[in-house]
């Protein structure tokens, strides 16, 4: 007697995939390679061969190499290079201590209002980033709304000032990037599971414990995402060094924009950029490091 042949076996019933099913994925995904190999990579590139030339912009740059013009830009403006850095870091700190705080109560105590609240933060970044840097120039004034006010009735000394200060560079640092800060949070906390928060509290902990060891572990990802979604920008900006600062308080932006626009020194404006671009990747690498990505990343993936 014959056995019957099974042909219920994942093996003998499995369809054979066409060659168009294979090539799908890779289809989907060719748009945003072509994009970025068009505005990312292939300026990267130019760049690179840009920094190692030499020349004027009136008889024009040709490649040899210099590869001595990275040393020569650090040397020179590594003072604002390390300024940069810092301004970057404390925008980074001043924003996750201010926007922490916002994105929790949004996501804890907002209720049915979230959205109108996100909205009422995002709503003055409708406006163009110069005229809200512009706006706390005019804020900040030595006889501003602020300041004046505070000289007139004796509480501040009538040569206090804001303006041209890392104080004013700072603030409009933070200003500007907090949303950068609050959203991702956020988002990590709107994650958070009530009954976990709920068994934390049946289990006798404290407010102070379950934010520490509960809630607070559980929105690192948004943290994560947040500190670096701020720092970059705010290390490489320009703009608020440039109205809120004076020359005390020029950031590496500044000078890049200068040898660009000004100066016409197309190989150490490169030159500087790359050198801005290795020092953040240096702080993020460590930063990521030092947090622990594979814990965040598990974290988020929970």
């Amino acid at each position: 007697m014959e056995r019957a042949v099974r042909t219920d076996l994942p093996g003998l019933t499995r369809r054979r995939r066409r060659p168009g099913e294979a090539l799908g994925p890779y289809l989907m995904i060719l748009p945003g390679w072509l994009w970025l190999a068009a505005f990312f990579v292939t300026p990267v590139i130019v760049m690179v061969s840009l920094s190692l030339q030499t020349g004027n912009f009136i008889d024009g740059f040709r490649q040899t190499f210099h590869f001595s013009t990275y040393a020569d830009v650090v040397r020179t403006y590594h003072v604002q290079l390390v300024r940069s850095l810092v301004y970057g870091a404390a925008a980074t700190l001043a924003c996750a201590v201010v926007g922490y705080p916002v994105a929790y109560w949004i996501a804890f105590r907002a209720g049915r209002h979230k959205s109108v609240f996100l909205f009422l933060m995002l709503l003055p970044f409708f406006v163009s980033f110069v005229i809200r840097t512009q706006s706390w120039n005019v804020v900040l004034a030595d006889h501003g709304v602020l300041l004046g006010p505070l000289k007139d009735i004796g509480l501040l000394p009538a040569g206090f000032h804001l303006l041209a200060t890392p104080y004013a560079v700072i603030g409009g640092l933070t200003y500007n990037f907090l949303p950068f800060m609050v959203l991702p949070v956020y988002v990590a906390l709107e994650r958070v599971d009530p009954k976990v928060i709920e068994a934390s509290t049946d289990l006798y902990a404290s407010r102070a414990q379950t934010f520490l060891r509960v809630v607070l572990p559980l929105s690192l990802p948004g943290v994560f995402a947040g500190v670096l979604l701020t720092f970059v920008p705010a290390c490489a900006d320009y703009v608020n060094a440039g109205i809120l600062g004076g020359p005390s308080t020029t950031m590496i932006g500044n000078i890049i924009q200068t040898e660009y626009f000004t100066n016409l020194d197309y190989p150490g404006a490169s030159a500087l950029s790359f050198v801005l671009m290795g020092a953040l990747l240096l702080v993020v690498f460590t930063y990521a490091r030092a947090l622990g990505t594979d814990e965040v990343l598990e974290a988020a993936a929970r």
